[in-house]
């Protein structure tokens, strides 16, 4: 069963039909219970890094206690950039902090935000994105993950310069972009993640 955390500062009803169209069974909650008994937790995000915190603060134990006993978790979007130490958006705000490093808005020189499909390269191994490279992923947003660790960077894109798009560590996944609203390519990404073994 996927559980997608319902912290009201995600796009629920896309990601749920994501894992739909796969045949995944998926539940969405709230219930500090239900997703501490979950298996594989799923946190959607659009919208500003400050707010999605303030939003998150009642679930950061439950984050916390699912990853250190390294079951399956996806970041999508902002819930990519929320698992980051800060941002520049919300200076001040704390993020989760379960990958080091910070958040920064895109350069001026490009187009903000970016919206539209750019090609992934896949730079190192990541069980989620087993079977794919060179496909092209739908993006949309202003500002982008910084890692300290530049191991834990599993796919970039190119726009205007390289754009972090996926990060890996263990059973910590993220995406900058949004697998659910990318076609085939997306889809496998979700049945990927439904795969991974507990």
């Amino acid at each position: 069963m996927i559980t997608i955390i319902d912290y009201k500062s995600g796009n629920l009803k896309s990601i749920s039909n994501g894992f739909k169209k796969i045949g995944a069974e998926y539940q969405i909650t709230d219930d500090k219970q239900i997703i501490a008994d979950s298996d594989y937790l799923v946190l959607p995000g659009v919208g500003a890094f400050g707010s999605a915190m303030e939003n998150l603060e009642g679930f950061k134990d439950v984050i916390y206690e699912h990853i250190n006993d390294d079951k399956p978790f996806l970041g999508i979007c902002l819930g990519q950039q929320v698992l980051m130490s800060s941002s520049e958006e919300s200076p001040g705000v704390k993020g989760l902090d379960l990958f080091k490093g910070h958040v920064e808005k895109l350069p001026e020189v490009v187009k903000i935000p970016h919206m539209g499909w750019n090609r992934l390269e896949v730079t190192s191994n990541s069980r989620i994105l087993e079977g794919i490279d060179g496909e092209y992923f739908y993006f949309v947003h202003s500002y982008h993950v910084i890692p300290d660790d530049e191991e834990i960077i599993a796919g970039v894109c190119e726009y205007g310069s390289s754009v972090v798009a996926s990060l890996n560590r263990n059973n910590l996944f993220s995406t900058q972009f949004h697998p659910e609203k990318s076609g085939k390519a997306g889809l496998k990404i979700l049945k990927n993640f439904t795969n991974l073994e507990i």
